[in-house]
């Protein structure tokens, strides 16, 4: 298999976590970042669906990782159709952080919002990979967005031990974009943030040709973030600025990050 710029720079195996019922769930842990430091291992998980973790993927994210934080990116319908297995990770912390409500794309994979877009592809109504295009910038800009990735920094900010996961269902798109920015905000450089952006399709087993999957609603397509990077330095001169600017995440913030959770 050939090496990303992640795996090449020492993000061994894009910090793939074996778990039994996660397979897209993930460790930053490893990733050269500001200074010459890497992002300490077993404090920032990415993830997707939690639901189907088994008891021994549960206790694992106890008992290792000493999860304090729990992050649901997803709609309320989606929480509500298969909700976070909080009940049994004592002494978790659940936090509710919607980048969007209203159906968008099939991104939220709710039932009914999935049901709907696949049903306009398959009527020509719709291009799913203009979909995504699309989407992406709206993640950022819109006020959910903001509000959404804006209370995302200070809620990891306020947890001082333990690990944090964010997630949303696929753990791709709007757990992606909070991986981007996180990883921007720890001095992460753009080649190695794209190729751990990237990743995803390998954990789903999805084939890509010169940036795009197979599959554009279950992969990730460099078109996608792309679109997200492009809107970002239109309106705030960059991925900094933007969380700079639109976050309020300012030096300091981002300086107490660093001093957290680089080593």
């Amino acid at each position: 298999m050939e090496r990303d710029a992640a795996q090449l720079a020492g993000h061994i195996d894009n910090g793939h976590i074996e778990f039994e019922g996660l397979p897209n769930t993930r460790d930053l842990g490893g990733m050269p970042a500001a200074d010459g430091k890497r992002i300490r291992t077993h404090r920032l998980l990415r993830s997707g669906l939690l639901a189907p973790a088994t008891r021994a993927d549960l206790a694992r994210l106890h008992d290792d990782y000493e999860l304090c934080l729990d992050i649901d990116l997803r709609t309320d319908e989606e929480c509500a159709e298969r909700p976070d297995p909080v009940a049994e990770l004592p002494g978790l912390r659940f936090v509710h952080l919607p980048v969007f409500q209203e159906p968008a794309a099939g991104v939220s994979r709710s039932e009914t919002d999935m049901d709907r877009v696949l049903a306009q592809v398959k009527r020509g109504e719709v291009e799913p990979a203009q979909l995504m295009i699309t989407l992406y910038p709206n993640m950022l800009l819109s006020d959910e967005g903001i509000t959404a990735y804006r209370t995302f920094f200070e809620e990891i900010l306020a947890c001082e031990i333990g690990a944090v996961l964010w997630h949303c269902t696929a753990g791709k798109d709007r757990c992606g974009m909070a991986s981007v920015l996180m990883e921007m905000a720890l001095g992460v450089s753009w080649e190695v943030i794209f190729a751990d952006y990237m990743a995803t399709n390998r954990f789903y087993g999805l084939a890509v040709v010169d940036g795009v999957p197979e599959d554009p609603f279950n992969g990730v397509d460099a078109r996608y973030l792309n679109a997200a990077a492009d809107a970002a330095t239109r309106e705030f001169g960059g991925m900094l600025g933007y969380i700079d600017r639109a976050l309020g995440i300012g030096a300091d913030a981002r300086a107490e990050l660093k001093a957290r959770y680089l080593v």
